[in-house]
């Protein structure tokens, strides 16, 4: 009994195959400021360390990776022979469930591959369709992802070889052969994604109604969207002190959810969350969670959360800008955040978690530092090593000099001396935020963990959607202005006066460079600006 369980509690082992690297591996300058020690011969770019996050949320553990250095177009494979052949005679010696490629392959290669390896073979467009299948919590998420499913299911019928020849009904002489067992499969699926797409048009139709209502209520919306787990949920549970799930995994939450968020100054805002982006997203996925993703595309202001931590969030970022794109949502306005400020401060090279991240380790106490340094002109060895805590302690440095083989050793007893190792981390630490402030300039930095940036950002949102705070002195003879800035603006102070209405109010919009406004609220008040 006890090895049944075993058996069922086993974790599929998979066999990742990477491809060829096209994009441009980072710099060496800010390679060296993410993680000074990475030793990978393949270079950070080459491992599909993305694939690899996916397939351990799915609940696999990878039993190795293959990368190739080419993909030639070959109609069996995608690859050659001798190669698949090869990656089948791996995947069979480290014993693997399945092969999962990092690309979309197309069915009849699929196909192929199954055949050559006996062995499930599917890509990354199925492993994302898995995950969010297991995500999926209402009934929208369930809809949209069995629609995504059955989108991508319905040229791979083919799969299930010989009872798919079989024939239902009819007779041959009479009224034809019928239908084989493919065909009726066909035709169900079929049949079940125009029920599915009908069923998905009344949902969408009661969200527009949702949305009707919100705007009826005045409410500036604001949507944050940004690459999944990258902190969007754990931003609104720390922003409204919703319950939204969290979890260290990608596509923990696929279903929006709104909350009501206080500015201060007796406003109010919605704050919603939309289901993460991800490089490659399968099209199927973006048609089928269109309506989850436009309301990110009817926001007045979205919030491009960045996760910070990552290496890689330079391209994440920019495979945002390409989604949004996609929705039509790239000319809304935006406000960058740089989230998960808290472990880019206490970063040290080495640091990286198992989902490309930085782990913050704030808080420790009694660090070593040790720093061994080659000399150019010699061969010589110079080692330092501290130790120091309140006081009275032993520090030893031993140094190989350039020009001589003696050694000198030299024993000093000294009390808060020597490069301590928050030094050394800072210096770390400076390189890579300048990094960041290079890639991302104007954007927040915020902590959604220890609420850090909080005050910046409700300021930068009110900017955004309510105006800056000015001063108008309004004549009495246009006293209706007062009544339009109270309807489109907020006032937060009134006072009528022999020289004028005098406000303090923040009103939508702003003054280009060439003196225009582009509100026409703000164009009526501007001349009265004080």
């Amino acid at each position: 009994m006890v090895e049944i369980q075993q058996e069922e509690e086993k974790k599929a082992r998979a066999l990742l195959i990477g491809a060829p690297q096209k994009r441009k591996s980072p710099s060496a300058s800010q390679q060296s400021a993410w993680d000074a020690g990475q030793k990978d011969g393949a270079g950070p770019a080459a491992k599909p360390l993305e694939l690899e996050g996916l397939v351990k949320t799915l609940g696999m553990e990878t039993a190795g990776i293959e990368i190739l250095a080419r993909i030639e177009p070959t109609p069996a494979y995608g690859i050659g022979t001798g190669k698949a052949k090869e990656i089948a005679a791996k995947a069979k010696e480290l014993f693997a469930d399945c092969i999962i490629f990092d690309w979309e392959i197309d069915p009849t290669k699929q196909r192929n591959w199954e055949k050559l390896c006996s062995i499930p073979v599917f890509d990354r467009n199925e492993v994302i369709l898995r995950i969010f299948a297991s995500r999926a919590q209402t009934k929208e998420a369930v809809l949209q992802v069995e629609l995504a499913r059955l989108t991508y299911s319905l040229p791979r019928l083919s799969h299930m070889y010989g009872d798919l020849a079989r024939q239902r009904g009819g007779s041959y002489g009479s009224k034809g052969s019928g239908e084989t067992q493919l065909e009726l499969d066909r035709r169900q699926t079929e049949d079940k994604i125009v029920q599915i797409k009908k069923e998905l048009e009344q949902v969408e139709q009661t969200r527009r109604t949702q949305r009707k209502q919100r705007e009826r209520n005045s409410f500036k919306s604001c949507a944050l969207v940004g690459y999944t787990n990258a902190g969007k949920s754990s931003l609104l549970n720390a922003l409204t002190g919703a319950d939204v799930f969290v979890e260290n995994k990608l596509f923990a939450t696929l279903d929006p959810t709104t909350r009501k968020f206080s500015l201060g100054e007796g406003s109010t805002i919605l704050l919603t969350d939309t289901v993460g982006f991800i490089a490659n997203l399968p099209h199927t996925l973006v048609n089928a969670f269109r309506s989850t993703l436009e309301e990110a595309a009817f926001a007045d202001l979205l919030l491009l959360v960045v996760d910070a931590s990552d290496p890689d969030c330079k391209r994440q970022y920019e495979q945002v800008i390409k989604v949004l794109g996609e929705i039509g949502a790239d000319k809304i306005p935006r406000l960058i955040l740089l989230n998960k400020w808290d472990a880019v401060k206490s970063y040290s090279p080495g640091m990286k978690t198992g989902m490309g991240g930085i782990e913050s380790s704030a808080g420790e106490s009694g660090a070593k530092a040790e720093k061994a340094d080659a000399s150019e002109n010699g061969g010589q060895l110079a080692k330092q090593s501290d130790a120091f805590a309140n006081g009275g302690q032993l520090a030893e440095e031993s140094t190989a000099f350039e020009n001589s083989g003696s050694l000198a050793e030299e024993s000093t007893t000294f009390e808060n001396s020597g490069p301590s190792a928050e030094e050394s981390a800072s210096s770390d630490n400076s390189a890579l935020i300048a990094s960041l402030n290079a890639a991302f300039p104007g954007a927040v930095k915020i902590s959604a963990k220890t609420k850090e940036g909080f005050t910046e950002l409700s300021q930068k949102i009110t900017e955004n959607l309510l105006g800056s705070l000015k001063s108008y002195v309004i004549p009495m003879a246009n006293a209706n202005l007062v009544e339009l800035a109270r309807k489109n603006g907020t006032i937060l102070k009134e006072e009528w006066l022999e020289d004028g209405i005098h406000l303090e109010a923040r009103i939508p919009g702003i003054i280009e460079e060439n003196g225009n406004a582009t509100t026409r609220t703000m164009a009526l008040l501007n001349p009265y600006a004080v």
